[in-house]
């Protein structure tokens, strides 16, 4: 229920993700094809957050002849922005920031800095199925094409236009490139592939099981340390009533806010260690042995079996034929792309410097020939042109603004803010000292980004946008106070139900107003609540504090006694109710002696405030002319210099949890 300002730090090392077993056909299927022919790292994308972020077209089109996507299948999507007049100088200036121009050269060279290393992989590999294609005289139509844009929209239930428009809203994939870096390559590879996509009657059958079977509802503790895990399940095996709390206290993974919870475990998934332990070891209300999965060790505890769902086979085959064949594209794609590249001569300039300087303008070679950095700039910009054009943006309206106030930011102001994020972000070397080559490691890993990027695009800007909010932001005596209760005073332990329909919060309120119990709550929670934890928890959320960022909660939460039944309460478009089980004691603390603390986290929290709101500030003051993605925009009205909001806007709440301290405003698409 607390709102931070800032975001969540990254996550470190890999645990045991339990997810949705039954996956989209056109998901896989375009993460297959994104894989080969975008570049590796972009196959576990989930797609942009914001479905407003456009992405162009691409242009190039692949060695092998295909239809080229008819003007159906090429419609754009709205953008709901201004269009911009066209410029004649619109071949060689890509944008305008309050006259100040963006060359196309300047946006390539960002592209290829970013993405180059990735889309050369794409490109590599188009060449060598469609040289293959070539050799073996197969050949993709554009009939074809069409069809199986026709049919995937189809799957969906959605016309081809809606079907394109949302694969460019959801994914960033417009029309020309679908049809070009995703349709004509997977139906290639489905004919080189042949008979190896074959699927029997025994797979169909298990397929159903999976998606349909019976399953098991379990509970899991998982750690990272056997011993600690052989103790764990010793006291679990003789408490198992109290599995779920075990799981909260010692679990170190997601499930530990849940009490364990999981979604069922069924047949033919991932991890055949633990379907055998739930179907074939345990019986219902039982506790497993300590189980090995990856690095992590797992206790089960079986709930109950649950019975499969009523859907005949017979019903579904045709559609669990195709999860079976898409699931093995995946393998035969892999095994494919290894046999060719085995077989051809790829030499990769690009990711060499000193080939690079012997070969200017090469890429790469592929059986001695060339893929130009011209042809590889092409499919940068036509792949990622407007997301990086919009970071440039962004980052010139800085630029312009720090000239104007003749601010300059140093090497050593980046070094010494790295530094200040990696103290917080990872733990200090022996010495004490921060441990800058960790968190560089982390981030350059986990954000499958370059060193110079992360100083460019996220370092750069924050260290820009303190120094233009300068001495702005002040932290009251009051805000100190608040912070302090926020931190050590009393809290309410609450349990709630969350819905998202009035009447029905109407009606549920009237049942808990009829028996005001604790228990009868925590069964209306789990039948009722629409909030994952608190139905699994029956209600129970962490103790609701005062200025944590939901005044209408604190304000009604407080207002209680233990016991008592809170009004309807509602916040954005959810329905809370609130059942008051007590109040936490404060905390004996010297206010004296954490006073630098408050300070100093209530101080980044409203800097980060500022932050943001000064750079809202400048972007909503400009005139920004983007001819790539045809749109134009400039104030309504001549604005005024003003200081930072964040000096008005305060909660005085905790300070934030630790998080990614650039992240306020990164060069990105907004």
């Amino acid at each position: 229920m607390n709102q931070d300002l800032n975001q969540t730090a990254p996550i470190r090392g890999k645990t045991l993700r339990w997810g949705m077993i039954g996956v989209g056909l056109s998901v896989i299927a375009l993460t297959v094809a994104i894989r080969l022919f975008s570049g590796g790292e972009q196959a576990e994308a989930q797609g942009p957050q914001n479905p407003n972020v456009q992405r162009p077209a691409a242009r190039a089109q692949p060695a092998q002849p295909i239809a080229a996507p008819t003007a159906r299948n090429s419609a754009p999507a709205a953008t709901g922005e201004q269009p911009a007049a066209a410029k004649p100088t619109a071949g060689k200036v890509v944008a305008q920031v309050n006259g100040v121009a963006i060359t196309r050269e300047e946006l390539a060279e960002e592209c290829l800095r970013r993405h180059g290393k990735e889309l050369l992989e794409g490109m590599v590999n188009k060449f060598l199925i469609a040289e293959e294609c070539k050799r073996r005289n197969i050949v993709i139509t554009r009939a074809e094409v069409d069809g199986e844009i026709e049919r995937m929209a189809q799957r969906f239930n959605l016309p081809v236009e809606q079907w394109l428009k949302l694969l460019k809203q959801e994914r960033g994939i417009s029309a020309v490139q679908y049809a070009a870096d995703i349709i004509w390559p997977t139906l290639a590879l489905r004919r080189l592939a042949g008979d190896r996509l074959t699927v029997d009657q025994a797979e169909i059958r298990a397929a159903w099981e999976m998606h349909y079977g019976e399953s098991i509802r379990c509970r899991l503790i998982a750690v990272r340390d056997k011993a600690r895990a052989e103790q764990v399940r010793a006291e679990a095996a003789a408490r198992p009533d109290e599995f779920g709390n075990l799981a909260k206290e010692h679990s170190e993974d997601a499930s530990a806010s849940v009490k364990g919870v999981i979604p069922p475990i069924r047949r033919h998934g991932s991890f055949p260690e633990i379907e055998r332990v739930a179907f074939e070891e345990l019986r219902d209300g039982e506790v497993s042995r300590v189980v090995q999965v990856g690095n992590q060790y797992l206790i089960l505890k079986r709930e109950c079996k649950l019975p499969a769902s009523q859907v005949a086979i017979e019903r579904v085959a045709p559609q669990l034929e195709e999860v079976v064949r898409e699931r093995k594209m995946r393998t035969v794609a892999a095994e494919t792309f290894q046999q060719l590249q085995q077989q051809a001569r790829v030499e990769n300039i690009l990711n060499d410097p000193a080939k690079r300087r012997a070969m200017p303008g090469v890429a790469a070679t592929i059986n001695g020939k060339p893929i130009s950095m011209s042809e590889l700039a092409d499919q940068c910009l036509d792949r990622h042109g407007e997301e990086v054009l919009e970071g440039l943006i962004n980052r010139r309206l800085l630029e312009l603004a720090c000239k104007k106030r003749n601010i300059a930011v140093s090497d050593r102001e980046l070094d010494e803010e790295i530094a200040e994020t990696a103290a917080q972000m990872v733990p200090p070397r022996p010495d004490g000292s921060p441990d800058v080559e960790a968190w560089l490691k982390t981030v350059t890993e986990e954000q499958h980004t370059t060193v110079e990027v992360y100083r460019q695009d996220a370092v750069w800007p924050a260290v820009a946008l303190k120094k233009l909010v300068g001495d702005a932001v002040k932290v009251t005596e009051e805000d100190l106070q608040k912070g302090f209760e926020a931190n050590f005073g009393p809290r309410v332990r609450c349990r709630a139900i969350v819905l998202n329909n009035g009447r029905r919060a109407q009606e549920v309120w009237e049942l808990a107003r009829r028996k005001p119990t604790a228990e009868n709550f925590g069964l209306l929670a789990e039948t009722y609540s629409v909030e994952p934890g608190s139905q699994a928890l029956r209600g129970e959320v962490p103790p609701i504090r005062k200025h944590g960022g939901q005044p209408l909660l604190e304000k009604a939460a407080f207002a209680l006694k233990p016991g008592e039944l809170s009004e309807i309460i509602q916040v954005d478009d959810k329905w809370v109710i609130l059942f008051c089980e007590g109040y936490t004691q404060p905390v004996e603390v010297d206010y004296a002696k954490v006073r630098a603390d408050i300070h100093r986290d209530l101080y980044e929290k409203k800097q980060r405030l500022a932050m943001y709101e000064y750079f809202e500030h400048l972007r909503n003051s400009a005139t920004i002319d983007n001819y790539l993605a045809g749109t134009s925009s400039s104030p309504t009205k001549q604005p005024t210099e003003r200081v930072a909001e964040g000096q008005r806007r305060t909660d005085g709440g905790a300070p934030p949890a630790e998080g990614a301290r650039h992240a306020t405003v990164p060069l990105k698409p907004r």
